[in-house]
């Protein structure tokens, strides 16, 4: 077997499996370890794959922050369809938490109340959306302001929230590993994020599917603290079954 023959299955491989360990390619290839881990070197310096902890996966799952202009580019028609899924669960005279990011402006453009609706928001931008919206009372944090995400952070916008109660946090993530919970890229972001979770009755996660399998520098929480995820038809069909599993309620935004 040719070293491209071999680079062909290694990939095939873990496009049906999302990784796979240097052992059992080694056994799979009949070649050995040595050989894999070289393998492995050269599909990685191609950008082919990500080598972790004696394993390969075939996406980095490891995110850089970005900006918000360069966000709102990605995944459009998926967090518009995401967003008129989060804002159709929004109930007569509602009081819920907004937080920041590209889905979230997706949530605040698809919000049409009839009846009284009360927002906190970290976002800027969402409160802009929202402001038109004469039966919505918004309630913008203030704080530091993230330039990355047009969003405030830090501890006087964490400082304000023991005063409320809500019934639902809308939450935009960077990266969702099953394994080890929900990331953002920014610290002060996930220490936000977790001062508003302690004040809603439910956490509800709007993500698009690239999001899975996917880690932020900043972990917000572990699986068991999330309510609600709403996602796009690009889940793989593994984490839907485990997601159902832990007991965590999927809706997938059609």
């Amino acid at each position: 077997m040719t070293r491209e023959e071999r680079h062909e299955i290694i990939i095939a491989e873990l496009k049906k499996r999302e990784s796979i360990g240097v052992a059992e390619l080694s056994a799979l290839l009949d070649v050995s370890a040595v050989t894999i881990r070289k393998d492995l070197n050269e599909l990685e310096h191609e950008s082919k794959l990500y080598r972790s902890h004696g394993k390969a996966i075939l996406i980095n799952p490891y995110i850089n922050n970005r900006s918000v202009n360069e966000k709102e580019k990605l995944a459009i028609e998926e967090k518009m369809r995401i967003g008129q899924a989060a804002a159709a669960m929004i109930t007569r005279d509602d009081s819920i938490i907004i937080a920041s990011g590209t889905t979230m402006h997706a949530l605040a453009r698809s919000i049409k109340p009839i009846h009284k609706l009360t927002v906190i928001s970290a976002s800027i931008v969402v409160s802009e959306i929202l402001a038109s919206q004469e039966a919505v009372d918004i309630i913008q944090l203030g704080g530091t302001l993230r330039h990355s995400s047009n969003s405030v952070v830090g501890k006087y916008a964490e400082s304000i929230l023991p005063n409320f109660c809500c019934s639902k946090l809308f939450i935009g993530v960077d990266g969702i590993d099953l394994d080890y919970g929900i990331t953002t890229t920014d610290l002060r972001e996930a220490d936000l994020n977790r001062e508003m979770m302690k004040v809603a009755q439910k956490v509800i996660v709007l993500a698009d599917s690239s999001k899975f399998h996917r880690r932020g520098f900043s972990k917000i929480c572990d699986m068991d603290e999330v309510d609600i995820i709403i996602t796009d038809e690009g889940i793989p069909t593994k984490v839907a079954s485990r997601l159902e599993d832990m007991g965590i309620t999927l809706i997938i935004a059609k």
